[in-house]
């Protein structure tokens, strides 16, 4: 009996949040699934089954190609580049100052500087993109042209040369997302026990010593967390390339990415079972992405 009300309360407590979880999360997930079969094009109550069809048509898409190619530079990139500047931005922060008085420090000024650092997560992702859309102006009332422009250099069309255009994106997305990893690396750095830094500071290890043999191996977990959500950022980026550089992948397909295409696909050409095809494609490379990341980099746990 005792049991019975132990899951009886269990099993009530957890009804709603799962009910509201499977109705706004599961469902439409299901459902893209099911369009993704369909040739629906949004207007229709009937729909009609063409199996593999749509997904048949990705296989020969251009522009689908086009998309994954720039999606494969993104996941190289914002991931190392955001991870590289947050563990030395971290590591200044928080041991950079060296040992003084009870343990290690970090630089003058540091909780100031974590302020400035976080100061771009608490911006809409829509004022970051009109922000840099001011800043990447191709004539000199942008800010960087302006500045080129002060030395005798001609303006750059950050956003409209194609070699430029995803390069200059890119940028953005890791300035955006360098604040939230420098916390969270912080956070870690917090965890480590300050008298391994001590102790080898005792024995002569150097600033680049302490951080490569004792702050980085004790970092790995919460780096590969970083990796994963950084990889799947790089498989998103629609509202900042919306304001950036529109649903058009201008310049010449250089910022197309999946979810412009498939927002376009949708809403514009009305193919929504075409769209869903692509959604579906896109939900299977980032969940592979994640799990292999995963996989690829577990290890034995450290024992602090």
């Amino acid at each position: 009996m005792e049991r019975l009300r132990r899951y009886g309360f269990v099993i009530g407590f957890l009804a709603v949040p799962v009910t509201l979880y499977a109705v706004f999360v599961i469902s439409p997930y299901v459902q893209a699934f099911q369009l993704s079969l369909t040739d629906w094009n949004g207007y229709r109550s009937k729909l009609t089954y063409v199996g593999l069809d749509n997904f048949a048509k990705l296989v020969h898409d251009e522009v689908f190609w086009r998309a994954l190619r720039n999606h494969g530079v993104l996941l190289l990139v914002l991931p190392v580049a955001t991870i590289v500047i947050a563990l030395f931005l971290s590591y200044l922060l928080n041991l950079g100052g060296g040992t003084r008085g009870d343990g290690m420090r970090g630089v003058w000024g540091s909780r100031f500087y974590r302020v400035v650092f976080f100061f771009p997560q608490v911006l809409a992702v829509a004022v970051v993109g009109v922000l840099f859309k001011a800043v990447y102006r191709p004539d000199e009332s942008g800010v960087v042209n302006g500045l080129l422009a002060r030395f005798g250099a001609e303006p750059v069309g950050w956003l409209t040369e194609p070699g430029l255009a995803l390069w200059s994106v890119i940028a953005v997305m890791v300035w955006q997302a360098v604040g939230f990893y420098v916390v969270l690396f912080s956070a870690g750095m917090a965890a480590i026990p300050k008298d391994y830094f001590e102790a080898a500071a005792l024995d002569g290890a150097g600033r680049a010593r302490l951080f490569f043999s004792i702050t980085l191996p004790l970092l790995r977990d919460t780096v590969q967390v970083g990796w994963v959500y950084l990889g799947i950022a790089a498989f998103d980026g629609f509202a900042l390339i919306q304001v950036l550089a529109g649903d058009k992948g201008e310049p010449d397909g250089a910022t197309t990415v999946l979810p412009i295409q498939i927002w376009k696909t949708a809403f514009t050409y009305n193919k929504y079972g075409y769209a869903s095809a692509m959604g579906v494609a896109l939900f299977f490379l980032t969940v592979t992405f994640a799990v292999l990341t995963l996989r690829t980099t577990r290890r034995e746990r450290i024992e602090l």
